[in-house]
């Protein structure tokens, strides 16, 4: 065994002997667990961080023991190598770690006591004074009644000589009845024209009505989609002719 594993080897057991004193130290209050050890300032450490730490240690004990075995001794003093740097440069100032626990500085009066409990303090009961009432029932309010309403008046009698005013035509049955006598006419051609003419030009069927519709002197797109529909094969006739 080489100094450097020596040296390793008595690091590792004063590790363990540390964790194995925190963990028995898990179950103090925080008033005992500052008096166990002269410890820095650091944060508890808790059970579950005090146990992977247990776990690791033994891991590396382990592996010092397989390369002490190998006769590996550059192993050891690169693990001294590794832990300078790291308390060189590699740390910083942080209070999250596990401070070393001696048996030789424990305080054993602190160690035997279990977790304190919180001392409760109650306060003296509060004099009443002599404005302090009872809670009082609030007065209850009289349910007022809403005022009658007046009485519709009865309607007016309707006299048998009124007669009903006449019913008004539609706006479009007035029209369609123009457009009719008109389609019956010159319109007819002009419409089965116009037709004839888009559909050479390449507009399908179902547009025909609405193009038709913005010409001038020309009846509504509904009236000519009827138009259109009664007139088809004749004008498909024509339009296949020219």
């Amino acid at each position: 065994m080489t100094p450097a594993d020596r040296r390793i080897t008595e690091l590792i057991d004063k590790w363990l002997a540390s964790i194995d004193l925190h963990l028995k130290y898990v179950e103090l209050s925080d008033a005992a667990y500052g008096r166990s050890q002269p410890w820095p300032k650091h944060d508890r450490p808790t059970r579950w961080v005090l146990e992977v730490a247990r776990q690791k240690i033994l891991e590396l004990k382990g592996q010092c023991e397989t390369r002490q075995a190998m006769g590996d001794g550059k192993f050891a003093e690169s693990l001294e190598l590794m832990a300078f740097l790291s308390n060189l440069v590699g740390i910083q100032h942080i209070q999250r770690f596990v401070p070393l626990a001696d048996p030789a500085r424990e305080n054993t009066t602190s160690t035997s006591q279990t977790i304190e409990s919180p001392t409760v303090i109650k306060a003296p009961p509060r004099a009443r004074s002599n404005g302090d009432d009872t809670t009082r029932e609030m007065p209850r309010l009289r349910a007022t009644q809403p005022p009658p309403k007046a009485a519709a008046a009865p309607p007016a009698p309707v006299s048998r000589n009124e007669q009903k005013p006449a019913a008004r035509p539609s706006v479009g049955a007035a029209k369609t009845e123009p457009l009719a006598k008109a389609l019956a006419g010159d319109l007819k051609g002009k419409i089965v024209a116009d037709a004839v003419r888009l559909l050479k030009w390449g507009k399908p069927w179902h547009e025909l009505a609405e193009l038709i519709g913005r010409i001038a002197d020309r009846p509504g797109a509904p009236e000519i989609r009827k138009f259109l529909r009664t007139h088809k094969s004749e004008i498909e006739a024509k339009a296949a002719k020219t």
